[in-house]
């Protein structure tokens, strides 16, 4: 059964711009340094499951467009390049403790569905994004969220 997540990116490091023009439409989502986060990507995430990209920190943050999860959880090579800004002198090749998952473009949103509105749509009262302090790079979306935020996103 497939599942469905909201990943968040800041537009001025990777936005979903910048995946439309990756190859393939498609990106190793690395950087990835909270436990939690870190968790659900590694453990939960299975090919094929459903992806909302979200813009954080925009004026204003919103959600731009659906993607999919393109390949399964490897270790990120990042924790490992000391020149990196996500480098992590704790984690070895042996015991990785960071991991990414690969994500694909589907379709960018015909306009972006603003927090402001998602604020306001009843049906995501209970959404993850939407709780208080709340602050996690990668979170679960249930079925019903996923149609919500979809029809209005595509629709225009």
């Amino acid at each position: 059964m497939a599942k469905y997540w909201l990943v968040k990116s800041e537009p001025s490091v990777f936005s979903i711009d910048d995946l439309a023009r990756a190859k393939d439409r498609t990106t190793f989502w690395d950087g990835v340094r909270n436990f939690q986060a870190r968790n659900l990507l590694r453990d939960e995430m299975s090919v094929g499951d459903g992806v909302l990209f979200y813009h954080s920190s925009a004026d204003p943050p919103a959600a731009v467009g659906t993607a999919k999860v393109a390949a399964a959880a490897r270790p990120d090579p990042s924790q490992f390049d000391a020149k990196s800004d996500h480098y992590d002198r704790d984690s070895s090749k042996e015991a990785p403790r960071w991991f990414g998952v690969d994500i694909q473009l589907d379709r960018k949103f015909a306009r972006p569905v603003t927090l402001a509105e998602l604020r306001a749509m009843p049906a995501l009262a209970d959404m993850v994004l939407l709780r208080r302090g709340s602050r996690l790079s990668v979170q679960p979306v249930s079925a019903a969220e996923w149609r919500a935020i979809c029809k209005l996103g595509f629709e225009g």
